[in-house]
């Protein structure tokens, strides 16, 4: 018999009459609650909901391949986690196909590719240095460098406006004491209010 097993599952769904298909609820209510479990992996592996522990690797080659890449890789819902790490259906979707693509024999290279294909360089937590990331991989060290230069220029412009001021004496006699001419001053501006 032909098609996957989804497909015959679906065949098979379809061949229920309608008193029965009414009776469990409904038919396409019924494909749909079915359809993860009766579906399989392009491998041919059966496909294992989101979440579950059981894996598809058990070669411990393998296995550190898969680790290593799911280390290298970007959960695209959390943005700051790596796949490892994230707890996301998506992730979890992610390192399923991962699994996959390894048991089938890809190569991580292959894998990456396909991964940023489908998601784009976004999908790599360390993206390559091409022309469209230069401001993500030169663009803090070019504000380093933007920040010496105005702290480089504010001091040199402070040493040269304090080179170039006036000196004053250190003490001079009667500087800011205030004599009774001022104080006189002071006290006619009060007494006019």
């Amino acid at each position: 018999m032909a098609g996957t097993s989804f497909e015959r599952a679906a065949s098979k769904l379809a061949a229920i009459p309608l008193a029965a298909a009414l009776a469990l609820g409904s038919a396409p209510a019924l494909l749909v609650a079915s359809a993860p479990a009766l579906a399989q992996t392009a491998s041919g592996q059966p496909y294992l909901a989101p979440g579950t522990t059981e894996s598809l690797i058990t070669d411990p080659a393998d296995k550190a391949r898969y680790d290593k890449l799911a280390h290298e890789l970007r959960c695209l819902v959390c943005q700051n986690q790596t796949l490892a790490e994230s707890d996301a259906s998506l992730a979890a979707d992610l390192r399923r196909q991962v699994e996959s693509m390894i048991v089938e024999g890809r190569t991580d290279a292959q894998i990456k590719s396909y991964l940023v294909e489908r998601y784009g360089d976004f999908v790599l937590y360390r993206p390559p240095v091409q022309s469209n990331t230069w401001a993500l991989w030169f663009g803090p060290f070019a504000l380093l460098a933007i920040g010496i230069a105005v702290w480089i220029g504010i001091n040199r412009r402070r040493r040269l406006a304090s080179a170039d001021a006036p000196s004053r004496p250190a003490s001079v006699e009667g500087a800011g004491a205030a004599t009774s001419a001022d104080i006189e001053r002071v006290r006619r501006l009060l007494d006019d209010r």
